[in-house]
Formats: structure tokens, sequence, C-alpha cells
């Protein structure tokens, strides 16, 4: 059976009725505030609600409002389950009863039943103080009274109300020093904070700005000192002058009127030197006076974006606290036995990355069941336990990322079957999935269409699920990798940033204009002569610390033209490097600038997914820098540099004819419904009412593939699957099965009669059999 979910992130546990998982004693006490919070905010809505039923008198509104009343009490009721609160819950399970018969017209709204419901909302409200404690005997009493009125009034026997207890001996005040207070919330819609984030964000665009200004005031005081340099060379030549003017005044010899201008010159210098002088105290000053506002912007804004950051940071739970029950379904519907273990979770990661790894997440969960963990009866006959496992691991990296760990101890990957699989689909050659021992065959496994599945089903075998995972981890600045080993298991490394606003880039220009980079990403930057070039079969090399690494010019790999320096000053080259499975690649660019802080711009739903590009920021000149995407250059850099210097012409191929599918189904709803989708993707279709008709037809005219359903008279869908197996001219014909029946054994019948495919009408979309079609033909 499915084990509980286990974790292992504190020694304290409390554990969840709704999920059967163990909670830490501190994130239990969050998640009791947040429910108090949300509890009054539903209680308040209930009572307000009450009144205005009491005064209503509008058939049709009374149904509106107690409706409002019913979803409010079920919502009450499923977070008091979530966080163990069972007195809450009974009182909103009876109150949502009463609601329910409310509705059906089974009890009447009288005066009595108002002051019952509103009895019940204040025993609610008064339970919420002692959550951690648990009611009193006294709040127990009189909780079972309310519910067991609730209970009669339901029936529609209103009992008496009782009398009211004597209100207790007055106390004293508690000291504040002994008064427990509850930590105050309020809650915010997350628009709002995503849009206090993006303003605080750019103020950071402000800081590299007065850091830009700065910087310019450094500059204009360093040319002044350079005039102050020239101008104490000049100071000899000026005194002789001064002398001589003098001497010939003194002896006579010089007309005051050809003396004037060199005296007049003279004295615009002694001014001239006096206001620079001056000049340069201003600049001075205004300059240590920008630095010391930049000092303090800086700190401001850091602090502020850390604390807006942290608003909108959430723990891994509240991503893998979906998983549990997938996982139990799933196992249960597959015939296995998985226990999921999960470390970590308490670790905190910006909101906007888990919500968009939720599906990756989900994605990789479910491989690990369906294609990696065993019956039981196969695992104990490899000497393994007969409970599969898979372990989630988080945990915090360098750099201000975070690396998450999937791993099942299921039977691997099969390689063999994944070379044939992306030869079949022509990733590969046959000469090249035998003898290149360069690549790992493991990094197929993301190819987009490439599965090893033997059937496709609403769970797996279309072959995208990984491309995708990949594809959603790269977008997010992160990457993915797969280690397996037959027999052992398979394990998924996943790292990520921490947060999507800001991080440390390292600024470079090529072509003549400024890309930003990742610092996480970069290995290092380096400037070698450029003698450092070495061609290797006819591609360039360069060696850096007894290592050959590939050389791209970054301009040629983001087809820029080139400039007339090139790259480097020269005489020398600069160039970054960025790590790769087997090594890493040398970019060469004109410049490497710097390191600066990145605000990250997105490019707008339009330009969503743009080849070596993330996304954009603002530099402090003003200027817009596009941030480059590291894989996405890596792969171009391949792609450039294996790329011959000559195009050939191709000539275009003849139009094939569309292919021809029959589809077998009953009902003319879905035999029609189906007709027209397989013909707007343009295929020829023709259609059976079962399988009897199908078999005639199949054996008159040529058909690429079959699309049947399972549950026809005369000959179901497996029958006709078998007939068609058993058929010498037929057996290699595809069939997708699309059927209703969606349980564990109806889909393993599927795969023994031999069909390809099978597409669950519940889950049905028309992109899951247009993809397994693909596939198939």
């Amino acid at each position: 059976m499915y084990s509980p979910v286990r974790r292992r992130a504190s020694a304290h546990r409390h554990w969840s009725p709704l999920h059967g998982t163990p909670m830490d004693k501190d994130f239990l006490k969050k998640l009791l505030a947040t429910f108090a919070v949300e509890s009054r905010e539903r209680l308040d809505a209930i009572s307000t609600t009450l009144v205005e039923l009491e005064q209503s008198s509008s058939p049709a509104r009374e149904l509106e409002l107690i409706e409002a009343l019913f979803r409010e009490t079920h919502s009450l009721k499923g977070a008091a389950r979530s966080v163990n609160a069972a007195s809450i819950e009974a009182v909103s399970h009876a109150l949502e009863n009463l609601f329910s018969a409310m509705k059906r017209r089974e009890v009447e709204p009288v005066p009595e039943l108002f002051d019952l419901l509103h009895t019940a909302v204040d025993t609610i409200g008064g339970l919420l103080p002692s959550l951690e404690t648990g009611p009193s005997t006294t709040e127990k009493e009189r909780l079972k009274e309310v519910v067991f009125r609730l209970h009669q009034a339901q029936r529609g026997t209103l009992p008496p109300r009782p009398p009211a207890p004597a209100p207790p001996p007055e106390q004293e005040e508690p000291s504040q020093a002994g008064k427990a207070t509850a930590p105050q919330t309020v809650r915010i819609a997350t628009e709002k904070l995503d849009t206090l984030l993006h303003q605080t964000e750019g103020m950071l665009t402000a800081k590299l700005a007065a850091a830009q200004r700065a910087k310019e005031l450094r500059g204009e005081l360093q040319a002044l000192a350079l005039w102050e340099k020239e101008w104490k060379k000049l100071l000899p030549s000026l005194r002789r002058l001064r002398r001589e003017l003098k001497s010939g005044a003194n002896s006579g010899t010089a007309s005051e009127g050809s003396d004037a201008p060199t005296r007049k010159l003279l004295e615009f210098l002694d001014w001239n030197q006096v206001v620079v002088k001056m000049t340069r105290y201003r600049l001075s000053r205004l300059t240590r006076g920008a630095e010391h506002d930049l000092m303090h912007l800086g700190d401001m804004v850091e602090s502020l974006l850390g604390d807006v950051r942290e608003a909108l940071m959430l723990p891994f739970s509240s991503l893998l606290s979906l998983l549990p029950k997938l996982v139990r379904d799933l196992s249960r519907d597959r015939g296995k036995e998985v226990e999921l273990v999960v470390e970590g979770e308490a670790i905190e990661i910006d909101r906007r990355v888990l919500e968009e790894m939720k599906d990756p997440f989900v994605h990789l969960v479910r491989n690990c069941i369906d294609h990696g963990i065993e019956r039981p009866a196969e695992r104990e006959r490899q000497g393994k336990p007969p409970r599969g496992r898979i372990a989630i691991t988080v945990a915090l990296s360098d750099n201000k990322r975070v690396e998450i760990v999937i791993a099942d101890d299921g039977a691997g990957i099969n390689v063999i079957r994944l070379q044939e699989a992306a030869v079949k689909l022509g990733l590969v050659s046959l000469e090249g999935a035998e003898q290149d021992e360069g690549q790992d065959p493991l990094s197929l496994i993301f190819a987009s269409g490439l599965s090893t599945s033997p059937v496709i089903d609403d769970i797996s075998g279309r072959g995208l699920g990984l491309a995708i995972v990949r594809d959603k981890v790269e977008r997010l600045g992160g990457t993915i990798a797969v280690e397996s080993e037959a027999g052992l298991g398979t394990t998924f490394r996943i790292t990520l940033p921490l947060t999507l606003s800001t991080f440390r880039g390292v600024l470079v220009r090529a072509g003549g204009h400024l890309f930003v980079l990742p610092t996480t990403d970069v290995e290092r930057v380096a400037r070698k002569g450029r003698t450092a070039i070495a061609t290797v079969e006819n591609r360039e090399t360069i060696e850096l610390d007894g290592r050959t690494l590939s050389f791209a010019r970054l301009s040629d790999v983001l087809e820029l033209p080139r400039t007339e320096r090139g790259d480097g000053d020269g005489e020398h080259l600069s160039f970054f490097v960025l790590p790769t499975e087997h090594g890493g690649i040398a970019f060469g660019v004109d410049e490497v600038v710097g390191e600066q802080e990145v605000t990250v711009k997105g490019l707008g739903p339009q330009l969503r997914r743009v080849r070596n590009i993330a996304g954009a920021t603002v530099l402090g000149s003003g200027k817009v820098a596009p941030i480059l995407n590291s894989s996405d250059l890596v792969k171009s850099a391949v792609r450039v540099a294996g790329a011959g210097t000559v195009t050939g012409y191709a000539p275009p191929a003849e139009e094939a004819a569309p292919r021809s599918i029959l589809v077998v189904e009953d009902s003319i709803t879905a035999r029609t419904l189906l007709k027209n989708i397989l013909e707007a993707a343009g295929y020829r279709v023709k259609t059976a009412v079962d399988g009897v008709d199908a078999l005639t037809l199949l054996g008159t005219e040529d058909f690429d593939l079959v699309v049947s359903d399972v549950d026809m008279p005369r000959m179901n869908g497996f029958e006709l699957t078998g007939r068609i197996r058993e058929s010498r001219q037929l057996a290699e014909l595809p069939v997708v099965l699309v059927t209703s029946l969606d349980s564990r054994e109806d889909r393993e019948r599927g795969v023994d009669a031999g069909a390809n495919a099978y597409i669950v009408k519940s889950s049905f979309d028309q992109s899951n059999l247009l993809d397994a079609i693909r596939r198939l033909i």
C-alpha cells in the first residue's frame, strides 16, 4: 500500500489529517495564524450574509444567499480539517448540512433558526483563540450543545435554546509580560505585492544612475587633476616670462603697448588657475556628497528590496504539498506501491519560481511512477523491497541558488531503447548512436517528441514532457541534468535561482553592443594574446589553465556584424567561459566592461521566447542591454561551429499525400467530433460504426492508423485490436484507443491487446490525440 510521505526537516512533528503529512512546529504555528485570519474573514462574511438573508423578501435572492452561506461554511470546514481544528470542523460541518437542507427547502428560515445560526457562528469565533491549546471543558460542552441543536434543526425540529450559563467570575487582567500576543497579520493580494516589487526594483535603476553620476564626477576630477599636472609643467616658463617683463620694464627697453597683451594673458592665466582650483574644490565636495548619498541610497534600496522579496518568498512545502495525493492516486492506478520522502521543504524561494515549476515537478514525479518504479512482484524478483521510493531533496547551494534532487529507486533508463527511439525519430544516425562517445546518451531524453514508452496514454508516451520541463527550467535561468543506473533508479538534478528579480551580471561588449550574462553562469573571464587561438580540425580553440576550450566569437554566435576593432584591443583578446558537459566554450568579446547588479525586465508576450535572449535590463547610463540566455548561447555556438561555410541548395520536397486514418466509434457525436479534429489536422478520414465494420474496411482499403472506441456492439475495441495484430497484413498498423474506461485493468488489457496508445475521454485533449498520431505515423 501507499506509505504516507515522510519529511525530515525538523525533529518536532505534527500530523495533518488532510494529507497524512507531518508538519514541523514552527510551520504549524504559522499555518494556525493564517487559518485564524481566514476564519475571522469567513465568519464576518457569514454573519453579514445571515443578516441580509433574515431581512430578504425575494425567494430568488434567498437562494443566492443560502448558496453563498453553504460555500463559506464548506470552505471553513475544509480549512479547519487541514489544521486539525476538529471542534471548528464539527460546527462547520453541521452548519453546512443545515444550509444544504435550506437549499432543498426542507428547513424554513424562521427567527429562532437565525438565532441558532448566529450562536453557532459566535461559537466558532470563540474557539479561534484556543487553536493551539484546544477548547476548554466548558467550551466543549457548549460545542456539543450547539452541534446537537444544529442537527435537530436540520431534521426540522428546532429545540428551545437552553438558558445561558452564568458569566464566569471576573479575573484580574494578566500582565503584559505574561500575555501571549498573536502575530499581527494582514492578507494582501499577490498582484499588489508584485506591483510593489516591480516599483522597488525600479529604484535599483535610480541607484545605478546615481552610481553612474558619481563615476562621471570622478572622471571630471581626474580631468582637472590632469589639467593641474600640465599647468605645473608651464609654471617655470610663466615665471621666466614674468621676470623678463619685469626686467624689461625696469630697464625701459620695452614699450608699454607691446607688453600689455602679454600682461593681460598672464593675468588671465592667474585668474584661470584660481577658478580651476575653486571648481576642483567644489567638484570634489560634490563628488564626496554624491558618493555619500549613493551609499545611503544603496543601503535603503537593498533593505527595502530585501523586505519585499521576503514577502514574496514561499517555502517549498507550499508546492510539494500537492505531491503526496498525486503519488498515492497514481501509484494505486498503476498497481504499484510508492513511498514519497521529502527533505528541505522549509527552504523559501520566489513565489513566481514555484508557480512556474509546479507542472515540471508534477511531470517528473509522474515519470518516476510510470516509467521508473516497478510493480511489487517485479521488485521482489529483483531483490528489492516491494514498495518503491521517490525522494525529493531541496538544498541551498552557492550564489543564491537552490538545488532540487528528484530520485527514484526504480528500473532506471534503458539507454539502448533510448538510442533506438532517437534513431527512429531521426535525432541521431545509427552510426552516431553507436560511435559517438562524446555525448551523454541520457541527454537525448530531453529531446522533443522522444519517448521510450511502448504505449501512449493520458500520463506519458508523447515524448513532450521532459522537453517542456527543460525549457521551463532554462527560461527561469536554471539547469537540469539526469543520472541513471540500470536497476538502481534515476535522478534528476535541478538548480534554480532563489529569485527572478535581480542578480549580479557580467557586462560585456560585442559587435558594438552591450550585453549582460548572469555571473553565476560564467565560469570565468580572461584576457590573452591573440596567438593563443589555435585551429584544431578546422575549429578554433584556446588554451586556458591547461585545458583546450572551443572558441567562438560572441558577435558571430549572435549573428552581429564584426566591428573594425574586432574582438579585444588588437594585441589581446577578451573572453568569458561558459561551462558545458564536456568542458566549456570560450566566447570572444570586444571588452569585458565589469560586473554590476542587474534588474530583469521581461520582453513582453510578443517576445516571450527569443533565441539567445532571456530578458533585458536598464543600465545606469540609461541604455537598455539584453540579458543573454547562457544555455541558448552554448547551443548556438555548437551550431555555428558545426555549420559549413557553404550552404548547399536543396530542391523543395514534393508535397506528401495526406495520411489515411480509420475512426471506429459507435456514437455518432463522438464519431463526428473525431472526424472533424483529424480532418482539420490534414488527415484523410473514414469512419466505421463498430469493430466488424472496421475489419471490413481494413480488408478493402489501406489505412495508416486506426482510432477506435472500446465499448462498441458486435466487436469492441480490444477485440478489434487483437484481430488486427493477428492479421499478417495489418500486424504493424498503429492502433489508438480512445475510451471512457480509465481503470488500470482496462489500460493493461489495451496494452495486452496490442494498442499503441490509450487515451481516456475524461481527460481528452485533442492535442494529446494529435501528438500520439504524429508520433506513430
